[in-house]
């Protein structure tokens, strides 16, 4: 019995042996059509096409904020909202606000008035002296922020359409003139102490027009003012005397220049007459009876 189990056991040993040499010895698998074939010497390799890459725009010409689009109703302006989404205007913001020129300006825009502002960019307020700003008074920082508002909108194209001096929302042109000249596509704007001109649209709305410009409008009337004009002098008055006279005088003389004073005129001077006639009969008369009692 262990006989058999001993040649059933090494029986299955060999025929596990077989097969295993078997497979271990079968041929390799012949290479596939598909697979990649070396490059001949002779063939042409086709380059890479480099990407595309789109040409530079031209700088636009749109202004720097856009004005948001129409509505039935449309919310305020935030004036200081555009200046600051447009960088570069943190000093003109804070003197907005600090002279609270901001809330008339709104207020204005808000009852459908229409204005235009210069602004200028921190460079332009960083290229003042030092302590320009410091040195001016509260009223003075007032009329130097509304130097830089017009009270309408003007539109760039219509600047040549205005009269020198320009008014703005500061006092009177004599102490604070603003001589706007158009050159071309230019805007040149001269305050008799500084010269610029716009550099870009910030911002417009067919109701609010927003300017850069490089440089702080200075008015002669805070940094250069002006004597203040002669006033006319005044009508010199006539005596009272003579004014008395002269209108005695015309009275008479329109009076005999009429009709009926003409012959009060005469009817006097005959009554004038017949009484001293009169006086000089009665004179004769006394002297006659006189004579006539001594006589007695």
């Amino acid at each position: 019995m262990k006989i058999k189990q001993a040649l059933v056991s090494f029986s299955l040993f060999l025929f596990v042996y077989y097969c295993a040499t078997t497979s271990a010895q079968s041929p390799a698998q012949a290479p596939s059509k598909n697979q990649a074939q070396p490059p001949s010497e002779h063939q042409v390799q086709t380059p890479a096409k480099a990407p595309s890459q789109p040409l530079a725009e031209p700088p636009s010409q749109v202004p720097l904020v856009q004005a948001p689009p129409h509505r039935a109703i449309a919310a305020p302006t935030n004036i200081t909202k555009i200046l600051d989404k447009a960088g570069g205007f943190s000093v003109f913001i804070r003197l907005l606000k600090s002279t609270q020129v901001i809330i008339q300006i709104e207020n204005q825009l808000n009852v459908s008035n229409t204005l235009t502002i210069f602004a200028p960019t921190n460079g332009a307020f960083s290229s003042l002296k030092a302590g320009t700003l410091n040195s001016l008074s509260t009223e003075q920082k007032v009329q130097l922020v509304q130097y830089h508002v017009l009270p309408s909108f003007v539109a760039l194209a219509n600047f040549q359409t205005l009269s020198n001096p320009v008014r703005t929302q500061a006092s009177n042109t004599y102490d604070f003139p603003l001589n706007i000249i158009t050159e071309d596509k230019w805007v040149n704007i001269s305050t008799g102490l500084v010269n610029t001109s716009i550099s870009s649209t910030v911002y417009t709305d067919n109701q609010l027009a927003i300017y850069k410009i490089e440089k702080v409008l200075l008015p002669l009337g805070i940094f250069a003012p002006r004597p203040k004009p002669p006033a006319p002098a005044p009508t010199p008055l006539k005596n009272k005397t003579e004014t008395s006279s002269s209108s005695s005088s015309s009275s008479s003389s329109s009076t005999l220049d009429s009709p009926v004073g003409a012959v009060e005129a005469s009817n006097g001077l005959s009554l004038t007459r017949n009484g001293m006639v009169n006086i000089g009969v009665a004179g004769v008369a006394i002297i006659f009876l006189f004579g006539q009692s001594k006589f007695y």
